[in-house]
């Protein structure tokens, strides 16, 4: 007959935990807890009930046909560079490539299997886009006096990007691993207690147009960083918002970008029930279990300001909200600035923290 060994592990440090005959408890032998068997029986069964998140189906139908008359005066430009296909009308002279900077050329009539379903029209101009590249500049210690002087905007472009709106309700749980830190002394130690606490979460929570890029020569922490769009301002697609821009092509389905959905679904949704969570001095989510229905999947364009400009034969890229003037881009770095600071500052972990939000501003 084989014999079965349950195995229990601690809740504090994730140690195997044991009977201990001295105290009549289960025991810890790591971090020296104690936990009552009613305790630990109830524990278990609460970790038995988080079952995985089922998979989740979305209606990823959005869109529709291109009619003849609506592609009558669009055309496909390719980049050979990057490989990179971008719709513009008919009166757009040659261009360069908003992502690589490389000349692209018209290849002939526009076709695609959907339209979008919406788009909000641009709200800032080219001038706009330069002014917010030189405020983004400005009050940047470490930014290379000469980038300023000696910079320029190889070429400015307004691009409509394509993105994918999920839309769901979710069911959810969550379970959180909490603690409380107290600290106090006395004439021969300095103390610290921290105690063990398990807060869980449950509701429903409605998600409307979860933006997901459908480019894949988008990054997708840039686009993110320029969110976010005001909805309110969509209208239902018209070609006519086209004239005088470029509009990307989604090279990214909807079907593919279902994943990065739902971590922005799960990743929302720890972090609206962890705001409830008060009171602890750590909160850190152990358990999440989020069922998600009535999920679907719209298409839109979204206006966005793409600049590139080069600095010592490095391309330096910016981007800007073309709806709400949110502007992001990396900057290079004046090393001999930086290490005079540091060595008249004095203290390396000063450094590597300016250095940190240094480089995070850049974005």
């Amino acid at each position: 007959m084989a014999t079965v060994l349950q195995e229990y592990k601690c809740p504090c440090c994730g140690g195997a935990i044991e009977f201990n005959t001295q105290v009549q408890k289960m025991k810890c032998p790591y971090c020296d807890t104690e936990f009552e068997m009613d305790t630990l029986k109830a524990y278990d069964e609460e970790l038995k009930g988080d079952a995985e998140a089922e998979d989740i189906n979305w209606e990823t139908e959005a869109g529709g046909e291109w009619t003849e008359s609506e592609t009558e005066g669009l055309r496909v430009y390719v980049c050979k560079s990057c490989a990179g296909e971008i719709v513009g009308d008919e009166t757009l002279a040659a261009t360069l490539c908003p992502y690589c900077n490389n000349p692209v050329v018209m290849m002939g009539q526009f076709k695609g299997d959907l339209k979008p379903d919406y788009v909000i029209p641009f709200k800032l101009t080219k001038k706009d886009a330069t002014e917010a590249l030189k405020n983004h500049l400005k009050g940047k210690a470490l930014l290379p006096k000469s980038f300023k002087s000696d910079n320029r905007i190889n070429e400015i472009k307004g691009v409509y990007v394509p993105f994918w709106l999920f839309e769901a309700d979710a069911d959810a749980r969550v379970r959180y691993k909490c603690t409380k830190v107290r600290h106090w002394s006395d004439s021969n130690y300095n103390y610290t207690e921290t105690k063990y606490y398990s807060a869980r979460r449950s509701g429903e929570v409605g998600f409307n147009r979860i933006p997901v890029d459908g480019s894949s020569k988008m990054p997708d922490d840039l686009m993110e960083s320029i969110e976010p769009f005001k909805f309110e301002d969509a209208v239902d697609f018209q070609t006519a918002y086209l004239a005088g821009y470029l509009a990307d092509k989604y090279d990214v389905t909807a079907q593919q970008s279902v994943e990065r959905a739902n971590e922005r679904v799960r990743r929302s949704t720890e972090e609206i029930f962890r705001d409830t969570v008060e009171g602890y001095t750590t909160v850190t989510p152990e358990s999440t279990n989020i069922k998600l229905n009535n999920g679907k999947a719209k298409y839109a364009l979204y206006p966005v300001w793409l600049l590139n400009s080069t600095y010592k034969d490095k391309t330096y890229s910016f981007a800007m909200n073309g709806q709400t003037g949110k502007f992001v881009g990396d900057l290079p770095i004046d090393w001999g600035a930086f290490w005079r600071w540091f060595f008249t500052i004095g203290g390396i972990a000063s450094a590597v923290s300016f250095l940190a939000i240094w480089l995070f501003m850049g974005l």
